[in-house]
């Protein structure tokens, strides 16, 4: 068997390996979320509110790297949950602001227990989980840049 044999094996694929995280990571955070009424789309989007509100839908979308049309459906059933408000922008109707209610800011405490949970999960220290979240996230930001023309 040549090294060449080895290409084409899935265990040797990073993307393979992130991809495959990304669903063990999506089954590990979905009994958390269910808690919450929430999925991990809409939690990305509530964290981003709690850190800062009255962001535009755009905004947020840059934030969670979500496209407005994902976004848009997204932040409208959060709505009808009662856990934001979409107001139009009064200096440009175009622009559509998010707010939270007070059931949304509410939830926020029952939010804060997730990222501890996950941390049980990923049985790892802290200072290990910062160093490969900064890797992944520099990984990710150099694959997004060679997307722009």
């Amino acid at each position: 068997m040549s090294s060449t044999d080895d290409t084409l094996k899935l265990k040797n694929f990073l993307c393979f390996a992130v991809y495959s995280a990304n669903h063990a990571f999506n089954r590990v955070y979905k009994p958390m979320l269910d808690r919450l009424g929430l999925t991990y789309p809409q939690y990305i989007a509530m964290v981003t509110l709690w850190s800062e509100e009255g962001l535009t839908v755009g905004q947020i979308g840059d934030r969670v790297l979500l496209e407005t049309n994902t976004l848009t459906p997204l932040l409208k059933r959060l709505e009808s949950a009662g856990l934001v408000r979409r107001v139009r922008d009064a200096a440009d109707e175009r622009q559509v602001r998010v707010y939270l209610t007070e059931k949304g800011r509410a939830l926020r405490h029952e939010a804060e227990q997730v990222p501890a949970e996950m941390g049980v999960c990923l049985d790892h220290d802290s200072q290990e989980l910062r160093e490969l979240t900064d890797d992944l996230s520099r990984l990710r930001d150099r694959l997004l840049a060679r997307l722009k023309p």
